[in-house]
Protein backbone atom coordinates (compact mmCIF):
# COMPACT_ATOMS: atom_id res chain seq x y z
CA UNK A 1 0.00 0.00 0.00
CA UNK A 2 1.36 3.78 -1.10
CA UNK A 3 1.93 6.11 1.55
CA UNK A 4 -0.71 8.25 -0.29
CA UNK A 5 -3.31 5.71 0.96
CA UNK A 6 -2.86 4.71 4.39
CA UNK A 7 -5.12 5.01 6.77
CA UNK A 8 -6.05 7.94 9.03
CA UNK A 9 -4.28 7.17 11.89
CA UNK A 10 -3.36 10.59 12.93
CA UNK A 11 -5.62 12.35 15.52
CA UNK A 12 -6.29 15.34 13.77
CA UNK A 13 -7.22 13.29 11.03
CA UNK A 14 -10.46 11.78 13.52
CA UNK A 15 -13.38 13.04 14.55
CA UNK A 16 -12.53 14.32 18.22
CA UNK A 17 -16.17 12.89 19.61
CA UNK A 18 -18.59 10.69 19.01
CA UNK A 19 -20.66 13.42 19.44
CA UNK A 20 -18.94 15.53 16.66
CA UNK A 21 -19.48 12.16 14.30
CA UNK A 22 -22.57 12.14 14.92
CA UNK A 23 -23.78 15.46 14.00
CA UNK A 24 -21.50 15.49 11.10
CA UNK A 25 -23.01 12.45 9.78
CA UNK A 26 -26.36 13.57 10.82
CA UNK A 27 -26.20 16.88 9.14
CA UNK A 28 -25.39 14.48 6.23
CA UNK A 29 -28.69 13.18 6.42
CA UNK A 30 -30.27 16.62 7.24
CA UNK A 31 -30.54 18.64 3.86
CA UNK A 32 -33.09 19.80 1.21
CA UNK A 33 -34.25 15.73 1.22
CA UNK A 34 -35.84 17.23 4.72
CA UNK A 35 -37.01 20.31 4.62
CA UNK A 36 -37.78 20.73 0.70
CA UNK A 37 -38.36 17.07 0.04
CA UNK A 38 -39.88 15.39 2.40
CA UNK A 39 -43.40 17.79 2.92
CA UNK A 40 -44.02 17.99 -0.31
CA UNK A 41 -44.06 14.04 -0.76
CA UNK A 42 -45.85 14.02 2.33
CA UNK A 43 -48.64 16.32 0.60
CA UNK A 44 -48.55 14.19 -2.41
CA UNK A 45 -49.06 10.89 -0.59
CA UNK A 46 -51.80 11.71 1.70
CA UNK A 47 -50.20 12.55 4.97
CA UNK A 48 -50.20 10.38 7.96
CA UNK A 49 -50.13 6.59 6.41
CA UNK A 50 -47.51 7.92 4.11
CA UNK A 51 -45.17 9.12 7.58
CA UNK A 52 -45.94 5.78 9.46
CA UNK A 53 -44.60 4.08 6.42
CA UNK A 54 -41.86 6.42 5.84
CA UNK A 55 -40.53 5.92 9.57
CA UNK A 56 -40.78 1.71 8.98
CA UNK A 57 -38.58 2.22 6.29
CA UNK A 58 -36.32 4.56 7.64
CA UNK A 59 -35.50 1.75 10.64
CA UNK A 60 -35.73 -1.14 8.04
CA UNK A 61 -33.97 0.17 4.89
CA UNK A 62 -32.09 3.25 6.00
CA UNK A 63 -30.08 1.95 9.49
CA UNK A 64 -29.27 -0.57 8.42
CA UNK A 65 -27.17 0.56 5.15
CA UNK A 66 -26.66 3.44 7.45
CA UNK A 67 -24.62 0.82 10.23
CA UNK A 68 -22.70 -1.17 6.89
CA UNK A 69 -21.24 1.91 5.10
CA UNK A 70 -20.04 2.97 8.31
CA UNK A 71 -18.49 0.03 9.33
CA UNK A 72 -16.96 -0.26 5.85
CA UNK A 73 -15.53 3.05 6.24
CA UNK A 74 -13.96 2.98 9.63
CA UNK A 75 -12.35 -0.63 8.61
CA UNK A 76 -10.94 0.33 5.73
CA UNK A 77 -9.82 3.58 7.02
CA UNK A 78 -9.35 5.42 3.61
CA UNK A 79 -11.23 6.89 0.84
CA UNK A 80 -14.31 4.90 -0.76
CA UNK A 81 -11.93 3.72 -3.34
CA UNK A 82 -8.88 2.97 -1.88
CA UNK A 83 -11.44 1.06 1.33
CA UNK A 84 -12.87 -1.15 -1.45
CA UNK A 85 -9.74 -2.14 -2.62
CA UNK A 86 -7.86 -2.81 0.57
CA UNK A 87 -11.03 -4.86 1.89
CA UNK A 88 -11.80 -7.00 -1.01
CA UNK A 89 -7.83 -8.26 -0.42
CA UNK A 90 -8.42 -8.72 3.45
CA UNK A 91 -11.97 -10.17 3.07
CA UNK A 92 -10.74 -12.46 0.04
CA UNK A 93 -13.79 -10.92 -1.97
CA UNK A 94 -14.12 -10.67 -5.81
CA UNK A 95 -12.63 -7.73 -7.28
CA UNK A 96 -15.66 -6.32 -8.90
CA UNK A 97 -17.11 -5.34 -5.22
CA UNK A 98 -14.47 -2.13 -5.75
CA UNK A 99 -17.18 -0.52 -7.52
CA UNK A 100 -19.21 0.62 -4.58
CA UNK A 101 -15.76 2.75 -3.84
CA UNK A 102 -16.03 4.50 -7.58
CA UNK A 103 -19.95 4.90 -7.31
CA UNK A 104 -19.39 6.39 -3.94
CA UNK A 105 -17.36 9.19 -5.02
CA UNK A 106 -18.99 9.49 -8.63
CA UNK A 107 -22.13 9.97 -7.07
CA UNK A 108 -21.07 12.30 -4.61
CA UNK A 109 -19.57 14.52 -7.55
CA UNK A 110 -22.81 14.06 -9.78
CA UNK A 111 -25.12 14.90 -7.03
CA UNK A 112 -23.31 18.17 -5.58
CA UNK A 113 -23.41 19.65 -8.99
CA UNK A 114 -26.90 19.84 -9.14
CA UNK A 115 -27.68 20.23 -5.52
CA UNK A 116 -25.30 22.86 -5.30
CA UNK A 117 -28.03 25.24 -7.51
CA UNK A 118 -30.88 24.43 -5.41
CA UNK A 119 -28.30 25.68 -2.03
CA UNK A 120 -28.20 29.29 -4.29
CA UNK A 121 -32.01 29.03 -4.60
CA UNK A 122 -32.20 29.17 -0.63
CA UNK A 123 -29.24 31.72 -0.37
CA UNK A 124 -30.77 34.09 -2.96
CA UNK A 125 -34.37 33.45 -1.28
CA UNK A 126 -33.15 34.92 2.30
CA UNK A 127 -32.58 38.39 0.95
CA UNK A 128 -35.87 38.47 -1.09
CA UNK A 129 -37.78 37.54 2.49
CA UNK A 130 -35.99 39.83 4.12
CA UNK A 131 -36.61 42.74 1.87
CA UNK A 132 -40.39 42.38 1.81
CA UNK A 133 -40.70 41.09 -1.63
CA UNK A 134 -43.44 38.63 -0.35
CA UNK A 135 -45.84 40.88 1.34
CA UNK A 136 -48.54 40.98 -0.33
CA UNK A 137 -47.91 39.16 -2.90
CA UNK A 138 -50.45 37.18 -4.55
CA UNK A 139 -49.95 33.85 -6.29
CA UNK A 140 -48.85 34.80 -9.87
CA UNK A 141 -46.31 37.30 -8.26
CA UNK A 142 -44.67 35.32 -6.06
CA UNK A 143 -45.16 32.94 -9.14
CA UNK A 144 -43.62 35.11 -11.40
CA UNK A 145 -40.77 35.84 -9.17
CA UNK A 146 -39.66 32.36 -9.20
CA UNK A 147 -40.02 32.04 -12.93
CA UNK A 148 -38.34 35.02 -13.78
CA UNK A 149 -35.41 33.62 -10.95
CA UNK A 150 -35.38 30.68 -13.20
CA UNK A 151 -34.60 31.99 -16.27
CA UNK A 152 -31.65 34.00 -15.46
CA UNK A 153 -28.82 32.04 -15.69
CA UNK A 154 -26.43 34.55 -14.89
CA UNK A 155 -28.48 35.22 -10.94
CA UNK A 156 -28.36 30.94 -11.33
CA UNK A 157 -24.57 31.11 -11.83
CA UNK A 158 -23.92 33.37 -9.36
CA UNK A 159 -25.45 31.74 -6.53
CA UNK A 160 -24.41 28.39 -7.27
CA UNK A 161 -20.96 29.84 -7.45
CA UNK A 162 -21.14 31.88 -3.58
CA UNK A 163 -22.84 28.50 -2.14
CA UNK A 164 -19.75 26.10 -4.10
CA UNK A 165 -17.38 28.87 -2.61
CA UNK A 166 -19.08 28.23 0.67
CA UNK A 167 -18.69 24.56 0.88
CA UNK A 168 -14.53 24.24 -0.79
CA UNK A 169 -13.90 27.04 1.94
CA UNK A 170 -15.28 24.54 4.42
CA UNK A 171 -14.34 21.11 3.35
CA UNK A 172 -10.63 23.12 2.80
CA UNK A 173 -9.83 23.08 5.61
CA UNK A 174 -9.85 19.90 7.47
CA UNK A 175 -11.98 17.22 9.60
CA UNK A 176 -11.86 19.70 12.47
CA UNK A 177 -10.65 22.77 11.68
CA UNK A 178 -13.30 23.02 9.00
CA UNK A 179 -15.86 20.06 8.57
CA UNK A 180 -16.10 19.31 12.52
CA UNK A 181 -16.12 23.27 13.48
CA UNK A 182 -19.36 24.23 10.98
CA UNK A 183 -21.10 21.05 12.33
CA UNK A 184 -20.38 22.06 15.59
CA UNK A 185 -22.53 25.88 14.74
CA UNK A 186 -24.87 24.64 12.23
CA UNK A 187 -26.28 21.90 13.94
CA UNK A 188 -27.44 23.49 16.85
CA UNK A 189 -28.36 26.46 14.85
CA UNK A 190 -30.58 24.13 12.57
CA UNK A 191 -32.55 22.93 15.73
CA UNK A 192 -32.84 26.46 16.94
CA UNK A 193 -34.04 27.91 13.73
CA UNK A 194 -36.42 24.57 13.14
CA UNK A 195 -37.75 25.17 16.79
CA UNK A 196 -38.34 28.81 16.01
CA UNK A 197 -40.32 28.13 12.92
CA UNK A 198 -42.48 25.37 14.69
CA UNK A 199 -43.61 27.81 17.49
CA UNK A 200 -44.40 30.67 14.94
CA UNK A 201 -46.38 27.90 12.75
CA UNK A 202 -48.65 26.87 16.17
CA UNK A 203 -49.12 30.23 16.70
CA UNK A 204 -50.00 31.84 13.53
CA UNK A 205 -50.98 28.68 11.17
CA UNK A 206 -53.63 25.80 11.19
CA UNK A 207 -51.08 23.74 13.58
CA UNK A 208 -54.11 21.65 15.07
CA UNK A 209 -55.37 20.08 11.51
CA UNK A 210 -51.18 19.77 10.44
CA UNK A 211 -50.99 17.34 13.34
CA UNK A 212 -54.21 15.22 11.97
CA UNK A 213 -53.00 15.58 8.92
CA UNK A 214 -49.53 14.11 9.35
CA UNK A 215 -49.94 12.06 12.62
CA UNK A 216 -53.90 10.41 12.03
CA UNK A 217 -52.77 7.52 8.93
CA UNK A 218 -55.76 7.22 6.33
CA UNK A 219 -54.42 4.66 4.61
CA UNK A 220 -57.18 4.54 1.93
CA UNK A 221 -54.96 7.74 0.48
CA UNK A 222 -51.69 5.37 0.41
CA UNK A 223 -51.26 3.84 -2.86
CA UNK A 224 -48.47 1.06 -3.93
CA UNK A 225 -46.33 4.36 -5.29
CA UNK A 226 -46.78 6.23 -2.30
CA UNK A 227 -45.43 3.24 -0.31
CA UNK A 228 -42.53 3.06 -2.79
CA UNK A 229 -41.67 6.61 -2.78
CA UNK A 230 -41.32 6.44 1.12
CA UNK A 231 -39.00 3.41 0.47
CA UNK A 232 -37.07 5.63 -1.88
CA UNK A 233 -36.84 8.59 0.35
CA UNK A 234 -35.57 6.67 3.08
CA UNK A 235 -32.67 6.15 1.59
CA UNK A 236 -32.25 9.42 -0.12
CA UNK A 237 -32.47 11.22 2.89
CA UNK A 238 -29.97 9.36 4.80
CA UNK A 239 -27.29 9.81 2.36
CA UNK A 240 -26.52 6.07 1.97
CA UNK A 241 -24.79 4.57 -1.12
CA UNK A 242 -23.13 7.86 -2.35
CA UNK A 243 -19.50 7.28 -0.46
CA UNK A 244 -20.20 10.01 2.48
CA UNK A 245 -20.66 7.63 5.43
CA UNK A 246 -18.12 5.80 4.29
CA UNK A 247 -15.65 8.83 4.24
CA UNK A 248 -17.24 10.17 6.98
CA UNK A 249 -16.54 6.30 8.79
CA UNK A 250 -12.83 6.42 7.80
CA UNK A 251 -12.27 9.16 10.43
CA UNK A 252 -14.24 7.65 13.29
CA UNK A 253 -12.36 6.52 16.21
CA UNK A 254 -12.27 2.70 16.81
CA UNK A 255 -14.34 3.08 20.53
CA UNK A 256 -17.36 4.14 19.52
CA UNK A 257 -20.34 2.23 19.06
CA UNK A 258 -21.43 2.08 15.15
CA UNK A 259 -25.03 0.62 15.76
CA UNK A 260 -25.66 3.19 18.99
CA UNK A 261 -24.21 6.00 16.96
CA UNK A 262 -26.24 5.18 13.38
CA UNK A 263 -29.89 4.80 15.72
CA UNK A 264 -29.09 8.61 16.94
CA UNK A 265 -27.94 9.81 13.59
CA UNK A 266 -31.53 8.16 12.08
CA UNK A 267 -33.51 9.70 15.12
CA UNK A 268 -32.32 13.15 14.40
CA UNK A 269 -33.06 13.04 10.81
CA UNK A 270 -36.50 11.96 11.41
CA UNK A 271 -37.09 14.48 13.95
CA UNK A 272 -36.03 17.45 11.89
CA UNK A 273 -38.01 16.18 8.74
CA UNK A 274 -41.32 15.72 11.26
CA UNK A 275 -40.18 19.71 12.25
CA UNK A 276 -40.09 20.73 8.97
CA UNK A 277 -43.25 19.19 8.38
CA UNK A 278 -44.97 21.07 11.78
CA UNK A 279 -43.56 24.35 10.34
CA UNK A 280 -44.80 24.23 7.09
CA UNK A 281 -48.33 22.45 6.80
CA UNK A 282 -49.88 24.59 9.77
CA UNK A 283 -48.80 28.12 7.06
CA UNK A 284 -50.05 26.31 3.99
CA UNK A 285 -53.38 25.27 5.57
CA UNK A 286 -54.24 28.52 7.37
CA UNK A 287 -53.84 30.16 4.00
CA UNK A 288 -55.95 27.89 2.04
CA UNK A 289 -53.02 26.19 0.39
CA UNK A 290 -52.36 23.31 -1.70
CA UNK A 291 -49.86 20.57 0.67
CA UNK A 292 -48.83 18.48 -2.54
CA UNK A 293 -47.94 21.36 -4.71
CA UNK A 294 -44.70 19.40 -5.33
CA UNK A 295 -41.41 20.90 -5.42
CA UNK A 296 -42.89 24.78 -5.75
CA UNK A 297 -43.76 24.24 -1.76
CA UNK A 298 -40.83 25.68 -1.13
CA UNK A 299 -40.21 28.45 -3.44
CA UNK A 300 -43.62 29.34 -4.43
CA UNK A 301 -46.73 28.85 -2.22
CA UNK A 302 -44.69 29.04 0.99
CA UNK A 303 -43.28 32.79 0.26
CA UNK A 304 -47.54 33.32 -0.49
CA UNK A 305 -47.95 32.14 3.10
CA UNK A 306 -45.27 34.57 4.93
CA UNK A 307 -46.75 37.05 2.14
CA UNK A 308 -50.33 37.24 4.16
CA UNK A 309 -48.99 36.66 7.45
CA UNK A 310 -47.84 38.81 10.41
CA UNK A 311 -44.20 38.63 11.01
CA UNK A 312 -44.04 36.79 7.30
CA UNK A 313 -40.93 38.71 6.23
CA UNK A 314 -38.77 38.00 9.72
CA UNK A 315 -39.84 34.16 9.71
CA UNK A 316 -39.84 34.03 5.82
CA UNK A 317 -35.84 34.96 6.37
CA UNK A 318 -35.41 32.73 9.37
CA UNK A 319 -37.02 30.05 7.04
CA UNK A 320 -34.78 30.01 4.32
CA UNK A 321 -31.48 30.33 6.30
CA UNK A 322 -32.89 27.05 7.93
CA UNK A 323 -32.68 25.52 4.28
CA UNK A 324 -29.42 27.15 3.71
CA UNK A 325 -28.04 25.74 6.39
CA UNK A 326 -29.37 22.37 5.87
CA UNK A 327 -28.09 22.44 2.35
CA UNK A 328 -24.57 23.37 3.67
CA UNK A 329 -24.76 20.50 5.99
CA UNK A 330 -25.34 18.02 3.01
CA UNK A 331 -23.04 19.46 0.46
CA UNK A 332 -19.71 19.53 2.19
CA UNK A 333 -20.33 15.67 3.16
CA UNK A 334 -20.79 15.19 -0.47
CA UNK A 335 -17.64 16.94 -1.46
CA UNK A 336 -15.65 14.96 1.13
CA UNK A 337 -15.28 11.86 -0.71
CA UNK A 338 -13.92 13.43 -3.60
CA UNK A 339 -11.67 15.46 -1.56
CA UNK A 340 -10.57 12.40 0.25
CA UNK A 341 -9.35 10.18 -3.11
CA UNK A 342 -7.85 13.24 -4.38
CA UNK A 343 -5.61 13.52 -1.53
CA UNK A 344 -5.36 9.92 -1.05
CA UNK A 345 -4.28 9.10 -4.97
CA UNK A 346 -2.64 12.15 -6.75
CA UNK A 347 -0.69 13.84 -3.85
CA UNK A 348 -2.47 16.77 -3.32
CA UNK A 349 -3.16 18.69 -0.55
CA UNK A 350 -6.21 18.81 1.07
CA UNK A 351 -7.04 22.61 0.47
CA UNK A 352 -6.01 21.77 -3.24
CA UNK A 353 -8.07 18.80 -3.39
CA UNK A 354 -10.98 21.24 -2.04
CA UNK A 355 -10.16 23.93 -4.66
CA UNK A 356 -9.96 21.51 -7.64
CA UNK A 357 -13.20 19.14 -6.70
CA UNK A 358 -15.03 22.00 -6.15
CA UNK A 359 -14.21 23.60 -9.24
CA UNK A 360 -15.04 20.57 -11.22
CA UNK A 361 -18.22 20.14 -9.61
CA UNK A 362 -19.37 23.45 -10.12
CA UNK A 363 -18.42 23.04 -14.09
CA UNK A 364 -20.55 20.58 -14.17
CA UNK A 365 -23.52 22.61 -12.61
CA UNK A 366 -23.68 24.98 -15.17
CA UNK A 367 -25.83 21.90 -17.12
CA UNK A 368 -28.31 22.43 -14.02
CA UNK A 369 -28.08 25.96 -14.09
CA UNK A 370 -28.55 26.18 -17.87
CA UNK A 371 -31.48 23.33 -17.73
CA UNK A 372 -33.79 25.69 -16.12
CA UNK A 373 -33.37 28.65 -19.22
CA UNK A 374 -31.17 28.05 -22.47
CA UNK A 375 -31.58 24.63 -22.39
CA UNK A 376 -34.64 24.10 -21.16
CA UNK A 377 -35.63 22.37 -24.69
CA UNK A 378 -32.61 20.52 -24.70
CA UNK A 379 -33.21 16.73 -23.61
CA UNK A 380 -29.47 15.11 -24.58
CA UNK A 381 -30.75 11.46 -24.28
CA UNK A 382 -34.21 12.66 -26.03
CA UNK A 383 -33.89 9.67 -28.62
CA UNK A 384 -34.04 7.14 -25.88
CA UNK A 385 -37.86 6.64 -25.06
CA UNK A 386 -36.99 5.89 -21.38
CA UNK A 387 -35.51 9.29 -21.54
CA UNK A 388 -37.75 11.47 -23.54
CA UNK A 389 -38.42 14.91 -21.99
CA UNK A 390 -35.27 14.78 -19.75
CA UNK A 391 -33.36 18.17 -19.35
CA UNK A 392 -29.65 17.90 -17.94
CA UNK A 393 -31.20 18.02 -14.20
CA UNK A 394 -33.39 15.57 -15.25
CA UNK A 395 -30.71 13.25 -16.33
CA UNK A 396 -28.43 13.68 -13.50
CA UNK A 397 -30.77 13.93 -11.14
CA UNK A 398 -32.57 10.46 -12.38
CA UNK A 399 -29.44 9.25 -12.80
CA UNK A 400 -28.03 9.83 -8.86
CA UNK A 401 -31.41 9.32 -7.18
CA UNK A 402 -32.72 6.08 -9.21
CA UNK A 403 -29.67 4.56 -10.31
CA UNK A 404 -26.56 5.06 -8.03
CA UNK A 405 -28.06 5.69 -5.04
CA UNK A 406 -30.17 2.21 -4.98
CA UNK A 407 -27.40 0.02 -6.67
CA UNK A 408 -24.92 1.56 -4.30
CA UNK A 409 -26.99 0.72 -0.96
CA UNK A 410 -27.79 -2.70 -2.33
CA UNK A 411 -24.36 -3.65 -2.90
CA UNK A 412 -23.42 -2.00 0.68
CA UNK A 413 -25.96 -4.62 2.34
CA UNK A 414 -24.65 -7.69 0.12
CA UNK A 415 -21.03 -6.61 0.95
CA UNK A 416 -21.49 -6.41 4.64
CA UNK A 417 -24.40 -8.97 4.91
CA UNK A 418 -22.79 -11.81 2.22
CA UNK A 419 -19.49 -11.35 1.22
CA UNK A 420 -17.51 -10.07 4.57
CA UNK A 421 -16.41 -12.64 7.19
CA UNK A 422 -18.21 -12.91 10.18
CA UNK A 423 -15.57 -12.74 12.02
CA UNK A 424 -14.64 -9.30 14.13
CA UNK A 425 -18.34 -7.53 13.13
CA UNK A 426 -20.42 -7.90 16.01
CA UNK A 427 -17.44 -5.58 17.34
CA UNK A 428 -17.49 -3.80 14.77
CA UNK A 429 -21.12 -2.86 14.38
CA UNK A 430 -21.31 -2.54 18.30
CA UNK A 431 -24.36 -5.70 18.48
CA UNK A 432 -23.84 -9.09 20.22
CA UNK A 433 -26.20 -12.02 20.34
CA UNK A 434 -29.79 -12.19 19.61
CA UNK A 435 -28.99 -8.16 18.48
CA UNK A 436 -26.28 -8.96 15.82
CA UNK A 437 -27.93 -11.93 14.70
CA UNK A 438 -31.69 -9.67 13.78
CA UNK A 439 -29.35 -6.96 12.36
CA UNK A 440 -28.02 -9.72 9.70
CA UNK A 441 -31.20 -11.14 8.86
CA UNK A 442 -32.69 -7.77 8.02
CA UNK A 443 -29.13 -6.45 6.59
CA UNK A 444 -28.95 -9.56 3.73
CA UNK A 445 -33.05 -10.10 3.52
CA UNK A 446 -35.50 -7.26 3.80
CA UNK A 447 -33.08 -4.95 2.91
CA UNK A 448 -31.75 -6.00 -0.47
CA UNK A 449 -35.55 -6.95 -0.91
CA UNK A 450 -36.82 -3.33 -0.31
CA UNK A 451 -34.21 -1.95 -1.99
CA UNK A 452 -34.71 -3.88 -4.96
CA UNK A 453 -38.26 -3.18 -5.05
CA UNK A 454 -37.82 0.58 -5.14
CA UNK A 455 -34.89 0.28 -7.82
CA UNK A 456 -37.06 -2.06 -10.11
CA UNK A 457 -40.40 0.58 -9.42
CA UNK A 458 -38.01 3.30 -10.24
CA UNK A 459 -36.92 1.68 -13.75
CA UNK A 460 -40.32 0.82 -14.71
Amino acid sequence: MSQNTQPHQQANNLWSSRMAFILAAAGSAVGLGNIWKFPYITGENGGGAFVLVYLACIFLIGVPVLIAETMIGRRGGQSPVATMRTLTQTEGTARGWRIIGWNGVIASFLVLSFYAVIGGWALVYIGKAASGLFTGADAETIGGQFGGFLANPWELLLWHSVFMAIVVFIVGRGIRSGLEKAVNMLMPLLFVLLIAMVIYAMNNGSFGRAVSFMFSPDFSKLTTAGVLTALGHAAFTLSIGIGVLMAYGSYLPKDVNIARTAMTIAVLDTSVALLAGLAIFPLVFANGLEPGAGPGLIFVTLPLAFGQMSGGALFGTIFFALLLVAAITSAISMLEPVVEWLEEHKGVSRAKSAFGGGLAIWFIGIGTVLSFNVWEDLHPLGFIAFFEGKTVFDLLDFLVSNLMMPLGGLAIALFAGWAMKREGLPADIGLQGGAFRAFMFVLRYLTPAGIGVVFLYNLI
